[in-house]
């Protein structure tokens, strides 16, 4: 089966495509992708939905490897807010 794992940064994003045995673990494609010792993996996805390391796969599924949120979201629209000018 074929599926895609996926890390993301700011500004850049690394993806690689693998060919794994039916019954693949999450785990296994992140392993397999070479990801595993990225000390910023904080979780994972696929396709946007939680999972777990155990996770079985299918076929086409997209691995999402999860960071740390840099700033909370109310923060920065809060700042993004205060930068507007006020409309009279």
């Amino acid at each position: 089966m074929k599926v895609e794992v996926v890390r993301a940064w700011p500004r850049r994003f690394e993806s690689v495509r693998l060919e794994l045995g039916e019954g693949a673990t999450l785990a296994e494609a992140v392993a397999a992708a070479g990801f595993q010792d990225d000390a910023q993996i904080t979780g994972y996805a696929v396709f946007g939905v939680k999972a777990a390391a155990d996770t079985r796969l299918r076929d086409g599924d997209r691995v999402e490897l999860l960071r740390a949120l840099q700033i909370d979201p109310k923060d920065a629209r809060r700042r993004r807010a205060a930068d507007r000018p006020i409309k009279k």
